[in-house]
């Protein structure tokens, strides 16, 4: 989220058009809005490796588990920021989510607070009551304590009092709730540290389990204890930690193969490994690294989630180790996997150092209640 430090009345607000196809005559905004976003990725990270292509961006618009809206901000008629407003729709149904994204060459010209502030606007009328931004945080900006730290309410990790991002948020009224280590690591991996995984985790569980892949598609044979397994999350190593506001939404098999065709949808891929308790024949443990449908050199570690009665097994190692083994045979592109962490996750992070992953960053997650609109009583 960018910063501002004073006010014109040179920006205009507006939603954007959201074309059809990216050929149409009516796309050209649409392109200009994704590049502004991938312009601040590369400022701020030094690549666009996070960065969404225009065509994987037009296919997330028509994702059926939130609905997304975006305004831009203009001077001069030409698009220089950008805020991605995300309204869940199966659950969280209080929440609007926004990422925030301004031209480095046209900060501190009210353009961010004016885009946020149209964004809540909106989120208001939608019936949100809570609004949720993130501020990011490149390792390099982490080194010493020039200004101090700012910790969030969780109480664990913290984002730098110096950054401008901090300094807007706190401006616009959020209060810093949570932060994820975000981590990345280089594939593939060495074969040699692999051996040397694989030999601990095989010591460690002695026997007792054994794993399974897939791609994409859940085994029918196992559908329902995926199913379960997913609802078992909150209280089983999640490694895509959840931000403070997020409830836990009850699976089914019927939901699960609706997020699966979701995706396939979106033409994104994903590699699954799984173990299975011999003694129970029970699915104890997933994880999952999500490939983008345009761009299959970055991937991104999604969830990983052991069952509480089967940890101490290095089963979280057993089946990370395996997944992205599993990865690099199917898609040998793959030249770095990301991954978000909550800091109280303290043993996937250790994993995950024991495969290679280097800190790349911390995310700061923000929240805001939104008052009521103007003009509203308690009889309306």
């Amino acid at each position: 989220m960018a910063e501002e430090d004073w006010m014109t009345d040179d920006v205009e607000i507006g939603q954007l058009w959201i074309p059809d196809s990216l050929a149409a005559a009516d796309a050209k905004d649409f392109l200009d809005a994704v590049e502004v976003s991938r312009k601040v990725r590369m400022q701020l990270w030094g690549s666009d490796d996070l960065a969404y292509t225009p065509l994987e961006k037009l296919l997330e618009m028509a994702d059926p588990y939130e609905r997304q809206i975006i305004l831009v901000a203009r001077i001069d008629g030409r698009i220089i920021g950008t805020v991605d407003i995300a309204l869940p729709l199966a659950d969280n149904l209080d929440l609007a989510e926004f990422t925030l994204d301004i031209l480095p060459e046209f900060q501190r010209r009210g353009a961010g607070r004016r885009l946020l502030e149209a964004a809540e606007q909106l989120a208001r009328a939608e019936g949100r009551t809570m609004a949720m931004v993130d501020t990011n945080h490149p390792a390099a900006s982490l080194q010493g304590d020039a200004g101090g730290q700012l910790v969030p309410g969780s109480g664990l990790g913290s984002v730098p009092m110096a950054s401008r991002e901090v300094d807007f948020a706190q401006r616009a009224g959020y209060t810093l709730q949570h932060i994820e280590q975000f981590s990345s690591c280089a594939l593939p991996l060495d074969s040699k540290l692999v051996s040397e995984l694989e030999a601990e985790a095989d010591a460690a569980n002695g026997g007792r389990y054994r794993i399974h892949h897939w791609t994409d598609r859940c085994p029918e044979e196992w559908l329902d204890a995926v199913a379960a397994l997913e609802n078992a999350a909150g209280e089983a190593v999640d490694d895509d930690a959840a931000g403070g506001v997020e409830e836990q939404l009850v699976f089914d098999a019927g939901m699960l193969r609706e997020a699966e065709d979701a995706a396939i949808a979106q033409g994104r891929r994903t590699v699954v490994t799984a173990v299975e308790h011999l003694a129970s024949g029970r699915i104890v443990g997933l994880t999952t690294i999500g490939v983008l449908a345009q761009r299959q050199d970055v991937v991104f570690q999604d969830d990983t989630t052991v069952l509480q009665e089967h940890r101490g097994n290095k089963l979280g190692l057993l089946i990370k180790v395996a997944n992205m083994q599993r990865l690099s045979e199917q898609f040998p592109d793959a030249r770095v996997i990301y991954t978000w962490n909550a800091p109280e996750n303290r043993y996937l992070l250790t994993v995950n150092k024991q495969l290679g992953f280097t800190t790349a960053g911390v995310t700061g997650l923000w929240q805001k209640e939104l008052p009521a609109r103007a003009g509203t009583t308690s009889s309306e």
